[in-house]
């Protein structure tokens, strides 16, 4: 009977995590490594390279029958830096897809970025940006099972379930966000970034039922750091809020970077961070001639652990830095982050 009663209040939450899902949008513990999806005013802003080219994987609640996935291809390049007088333009895009819960909703967006960035003096730089593009989203209402199918001892999928408020199964709307950074490097061994943005600007309507349902907007603030210790050490503390609508979100923590050759050419990456009221989060990685690879596993800590056994959910990121030339490599960035 115990178990019974679990079960049931488990596919409770899976049901009430599938619709909410219509009115939230994704994200990653990795917000610090997926920047064009955290804030526009990060397209372009790249202190030690002139492009990346990255992607992320999010696998969550996968020891329940009905998990979350989540997955963002994006590249962003510095542009016109020659051009503008102690300034330079970003451009980016990314893509993002996400599936959820147990109606199979799917979510896939396709954005294009833009940013402005001006240096303030010779310690200091402004940005500014936004991104639009075309969001989608389609769920399977025939994976979700309601009162009428019931039969007395389970739920019968083979019954019709009567639902005819589902006027549409797809939708897709245009989708805008605007947000803006300022960064502070008074020496090569510090480094301060404060940004803030806001998502769904234009406040798409978005129902599978015909109403008028608007997305409501989503804010996002960070504020990260890069404090240089020595040759050997420099270490990352990191912020990060969302709040949209009634939901929010508060991920804080640190990691910290160990120059394993001594030349930069190898740095292990290893930390920890705290998600408000949900989740432990330990972070580990390595950076290899601009290649950075970075693995997060979130611990559950709320009241879904008796439901998942404490198994949140495990992410993966892949970044790539480069320059255009060997020469912008060895010029001297008009920003500028701690590095080995």
């Amino acid at each position: 009977m115990i178990r019974m009663k679990k079960a049931t209040v488990a596919l409770l939450c899976f049901i009430c995590l599938s619709y909410a899902a219509l009115a939230q949008d994704l994200h990653f513990s990795q917000f610090m490594n997926s920047p064009l999806v955290t804030n526009p005013a990060n397209t372009g802003f790249i202190p030690n390279a002139d492009y990346r080219i990255g992607g992320n994987y999010r696998s969550q609640w996968t020891s329940l029958p009905a998990p979350f996935i989540t997955g963002s291809v994006w590249a962003d390049f510095q542009v016109l830096k020659n051009k503008l007088s102690n300034g330079w333009m970003g451009i980016g895009a990314v893509i993002l897809h996400d599936l959820a819960g147990s109606g199979q909703l799917r979510s896939d967006k396709q954005y294009l970025s833009l940013a402005y960035h001006q240096m303030l003096g010779y310690s200091s730089l402004l940005s500014g940006g936004f991104n639009m593009g075309l969001a989608s989203k389609r769920i399977d209402i025939n994976r979700y099972r309601f009162d009428n199918q019931w039969n007395g001892r389970f739920f019968d999928g083979k019954i019709p379930n009567g639902e005819l408020g589902f006027q549409q199964n797809n939708i897709s709307y245009f989708d805008m966000q605007v947000g803006m950074n300022y960064a502070y490097f008074p020496s090569e061994k510090t480094y301060i970034n404060l940004g803030l943005s806001v998502h769904h600007l234009n406040r798409p309507k978005e129902s599978f039922l015909g109403s008028d349902n608007e997305v409501p907007e989503r804010f996002i603030g960070f504020a990260n750091g890069s404090f240089k210790l020595n040759d050997m050490w420099i270490i990352n503390p990191n912020a990060y809020y969302s709040l949209q609508a009634s939901a929010s979100e508060m991920v804080m923590g640190m990691n910290a970077a160990y120059n394993v050759t001594g030349d930069g050419q190898f740095v292990l990456t290893g930390g920890v961070y705290y998600r408000w009221n949900d989740a432990a989060i330990a972070i580990i990685g390595f950076e290899r001639k601009n290649l950075v690879v970075t693995f997060t596993y979130d611990a559950t800590i709320s009241l879904l652990t008796p439901y998942n056994n404490g198994r949140g959910a495990y992410e993966f990121s892949l970044l790539k830095r480069g320059y255009y030339n060997q020469l912008d490599k060895t010029l001297l960035r008009q920003s500028m982050c701690p590095q080995f």
